[in-house]
């Protein structure tokens, strides 16, 4: 089965008890959270993958780290079903498979929005709010800066591309006087 298939799989049976209960942002923060300790713990996402260390000491491990951590006891039994299952080194994609299914829920939309220069805070705002008014959902908008654009945005959503960039216009506007077409 692939990681991703897998992955979502977790992170759909997780996200089905956060409906139920009503803490779906809360479990979502917890898996945030041993997320960042992965990241941050030089070795300890290793450890809990490593063959060589024996099962039982990889587990107590975890036990530790989730205690220190204060999961709730849902999100506690989910990490721990997932390291018993063999699964721990997916946990990251099943995190990010959460986060996304949560954002569907909460009918929020996350894109980037690429440019020639660096936008500013306002920019990047009015951006965010025509396109919620014209999604009908609330969008979230992460900013990248790229010089070949020459000038303009590229907004990405999900599949949706909106390419207002002067590159794409040059581009098109030297195919239709390639092809001989008027303009």
């Amino acid at each position: 089965m692939k990681k991703s298939m897998v992955s979502k799989r977790y992170a759909k049976a997780l996200i089905t008890l956060g409906v139920e209960d009503g803490n779906i942002r809360e479990y979502g923060e917890q898996l945030s959270a041993l997320v960042e300790i992965f990241d941050t713990q030089d070795g300890f996402e290793n450890a809990l993958v490593n063959p060589l260390v024996n099962k039982n000491e990889r587990r107590q491990l975890l036990e530790k780290v989730l205690t220190a951590l204060d999961l709730s006891p849902v999100v506690e039994k989910f990490v721990l079903l997932v390291f018993d299952k063999g699964r721990i080194g997916f946990f990251r994609d099943i995190a990010s498979c959460y986060a996304g299914l949560s954002d569907e829920i909460s009918g929020v939309l996350k894109g980037k929005v690429i440019s020639a220069t660096k936008l500013s805070g306002a920019a990047i705002s009015k951006i965010q709010k025509a396109l919620s008014r014209k999604m009908g959902k609330q969008v979230v908008l992460e900013a990248e800066k790229d010089s070949s654009l020459i000038g303009g945005v590229v907004t990405k959503i999900g599949d949706l591309v909106l390419d207002g960039s002067i590159k794409t216009v040059l581009s098109n506007m030297r195919e239709t006087l390639y092809k001989g077409e008027s303009i």
